[in-house]
């Protein structure tokens, strides 16, 4: 067990002004709060002189640790790397741009120790930032709360808390930070909860982030969204796309061989074109076609998920009546 209360991890990208002041702010919060804690800051390939202001505030303060990425990888590299190296019981992570406030942080730890949360996510009500970016942010948060079905309004600010087992379950990869309640949700974690923050002016550089995140984030929360609900049951998806299909393409058939049957015995109409000379057969048949295929896709997908199942450890956080596990039970206790 882990004996520090806090570790705050921090996404480092050209920030080389904010440093300093941010580790004097969180470094007061500490010590009115009387918290153990740990500052975990990862330099996601700055071009600037980031990496030698955290070198020079982890050698002035031993809480303050400093990891460097050879070139940039993005902040979710950054946040699966700072969660790795985490040993706090309760982890927070806030962007480096002075625009979330580290005042926020024992409320966020307060919430997760004594509430009972397992993730709190920040809500920054009031945003110091120009329309362009407010309203496609309502418009992306609201999207993905109707999606995920989450009740939170901020999906994507940077000041999070979590508990211990959280970010030791989960991966963050690609540009998937924005979801981490989402990711967080489908791994099991469901007590969520939120709290509206102050969103700080940004005293210093320019935002990193353009509109192209939007475009790709809205991608990426339907790649989470597929994944969280099917990678366990691929032929739930599959096989129902494959059995709409076929159905489509099999009622086509039957009516170009009904009409077919109906202009010799019934109504004895010649037909004006041959089945094949119809474009109507042409779609039944890729219809069928597809149909199949993508069965046979689910029925595939359906035995490797299985075979990996086999393999998978699953998450136990409590347990009752037991000293030790069973060696043939694949479960872990964090």
């Amino acid at each position: 067990m882990t004996s520090l209360d806090l570790s705050v991890v921090i996404p480092v990208f050209e920030e080389e002004e904010s440093l300093q002041e941010l580790s004097e702010w969180i470094s007061r919060v500490m010590q009115t709060h009387g918290f153990s804690y740990e500052v975990i800051l990862i330099d996601d390939g700055s071009n600037d002189n980031s990496w030698n202001k955290i070198v020079e505030i982890s050698e002035a303060n031993p809480h303050f640790k400093g990891l460097r990425f050879n070139r940039n990888y993005g902040k979710s590299a950054a946040l699966q790397t700072g969660f790795r190296a985490a040993q706090g019981e309760v982890v927070i992570t806030l962007d480096a741009d002075l625009q979330d406030s580290p005042d926020e942080i024992p409320e966020l730890y307060r919430m997760i120790t004594n509430e009972g949360y397992q993730l709190v996510s920040g809500w920054k009500r009031k945003r110091n930032d120009p329309i362009s970016k407010t309203i496609p942010s309502r418009f992306f948060n609201y999207v993905t709360r109707k999606i995920s079905g989450i009740d939170i309004h901020d999906f994507n600010c940077g000041l999070k808390a979590y508990h211990r087992t959280v970010v030791k379950n989960i991966s963050v990869y690609g540009e998937m930070h924005r979801y981490i309640p989402v990711i967080a949700k489908w791994a099991g974690f469901r007590k969520i909860g939120e709290k509206i923050v102050t969103h700080q002016e940004r005293k210093f550089g320019r935002s990193k982030y353009g509109f192209e995140r939007f475009a790709r984030g809205f991608l990426d929360l339907l790649t989470i969204t597929f994944v969280g609900r099917f990678s366990m049951r691929p032929m739930h998806f599959f096989g129902t796309l494959g059995i709409l299909s076929f159905l489509i393409g099999f009622t086509f058939t039957v009516k170009i061989f009904w009409d077919k049957i109906d202009s010799i015995y019934i109504s004895q109409i010649p037909l004006k074109r041959d089945i094949a000379e119809q474009p109507i057969f042409y779609l039944a048949l890729v219809a069928v076609i597809i149909g199949v295929q993508l069965f046979v896709t689910g029925f595939l997908a359906e035995l490797i998920t299985r075979q990996s199942l086999s393999k998978k450890d699953y998450l136990v956080i409590e347990t009752a009546g037991l000293e030790e596990i069973p060696q043939a039970v694949k479960i872990k206790v964090v």
